[in-house]
């Protein structure tokens, strides 16, 4: 079963027979069984209600996570995006000083 608090099967339940006496059926038997049956029941409500608040847990977390993904890969597309602005105007800043210093060397050597 679901767990070590559960006594009953659907089985037990179906398979059950009550001992008849001259009167009917033991109003003892029945009432213990049916005692059985409620603690059951008890105890599978008390699991609904505790899976239920697990799943609803599970369910928000596992949400503010794909919220969190969601904005790191934003994140990463931005630093991406500004990693490849500043590599290309660090190429055209490195370019234009190459283009300044050979003026100057080239400049100074013609004269």
């Amino acid at each position: 079963m679901y767990n070590e608090k559960i006594i009953l099967t659907p089985q037990d339940i179906v398979e059950k027979d009550f001992k008849i006496n001259a009167r009917g059926y033991s109003a003892q038997e029945v009432d213990k069984f049916l005692d059985l049956v409620i603690k059951d029941y008890t105890e599978f409500n008390k699991q609904i209600k505790r899976l239920v608040k697990e799943n609803e847990a599970l369910n928000n977390e596992n949400n503010s996570l794909r919220k969190e993904v969601r904005n790191l890969k934003e994140l990463q597309d931005v630093v991406k995006e500004e990693a490849n602005n500043k590599r290309q105007v660090s190429n055209v800043d490195l370019l234009q000083r190459l283009s300044q210093l050979e003026k100057i060397v080239y400049g100074k050597s013609n004269e």
